[in-house]
């Protein structure tokens, strides 16, 4: 049977979660086998925190998102890194910068993204990075020393087929979700094409970012992650059942999922 990881879904949002033993089977009959939940907000985290204890194929990240950066304040960091503690904690993130929102907190934006850092330093986990209009300044964070030796993956990526490639030159894979499916999404595409099948993983961001033939409904659901695949197998002329093979291999390894 095929199978498939859903490296990037916030099954803790209500309208998921409220019907979350559905989305859990459906995902399942369609072949994904794990799913990983980002954070977004530190007073979230509690949510995550039951769904995985609750469920085998559930895995989680801890942090506090771009937008929501506002709410971070002196106890954050700690309560995070004791979260993160927790065996089925996988990564840190969603973090990063977004200047697609607001652009007046850059500098509060880039302080708590060094403090994710931090954290995947501490705890030796991976980085899920979200990078929305701030590519030039998220591909500096990865070049700096404090990040060398740290992995992760560029979550939902928009940037050009080159700027994966940098990204990945500083050791990070490249997620690809329900844009690259989109008639007209001409970047996502190009980047399915030229990046090595060896450095992909692929999402769903759901409840947002529904693939086609399902884009513009909500809630998207993770058992929508095949067409993501198939999209790949499509693009790059390789049989699908590979691109479900090496994108699952490759979120085995990053978030060790076989331990």
């Amino acid at each position: 049977m095929i199978s498939l990881i859903d490296s990037h879904a916030h099954l803790d949002m209500l309208d998921l979660k409220a019907d979350i033993g559905n989305v859990l089977n459906s995902a399942q009959l369609n072949g994904v086998e794990k799913i990983i939940i980002p954070g977004v907000t530190v007073s979230a985290m509690p949510d995550i925190v039951e769904l995985i204890e609750k469920y085998d194929c559930l895995f989680g990240a801890a942090s506090c998102h771009p937008q929501d950066v506002n709410t971070w304040n002196q106890n954050s960091y700690e309560t995070l890194n004791n979260i993160l503690k927790h065996p089925k904690m996988v990564a840190v993130g969603e973090t990063g910068l977004d200047y697609y929102w607001t652009k007046d907190n850059k500098d509060r934006q880039k302080e708590v993204f060094n403090a994710h850092i931090e954290l995947a330093k501490e705890n030796n986990l991976p980085l899920i990075i979200h990078n929305r209009d701030a590519h030039s300044d998220t591909l500096e964070f990865l070049r700096t020393a404090k990040t060398k030796g740290i992995t992760g993956v560029m979550h939902c990526f928009s940037g050009s087929a080159e700027l994966a490639q940098e990204c990945i030159q500083e050791g990070f894979y490249i997620g690809l979700g329900g844009p690259v499916t989109f008639k007209n999404a001409k970047k996502p595409k190009e980047v399915a094409l030229k990046v090595p099948l060896e450095k992909l993983m692929v999402e769903t961001d759901s409840p947002y970012l529904t693939p086609h033939p399902y884009r513009g409904k909500r809630p998207n659901k993770p058992e929508y992650v095949k067409f993501v695949a198939e999209e790949i197998a499509r693009i790059k002329n390789i049989d699908f059942e590979e691109v479900a093979r090496v994108t699952t291999e490759n979120a085995i390894r990053l978030f060790k999922l076989d331990g």
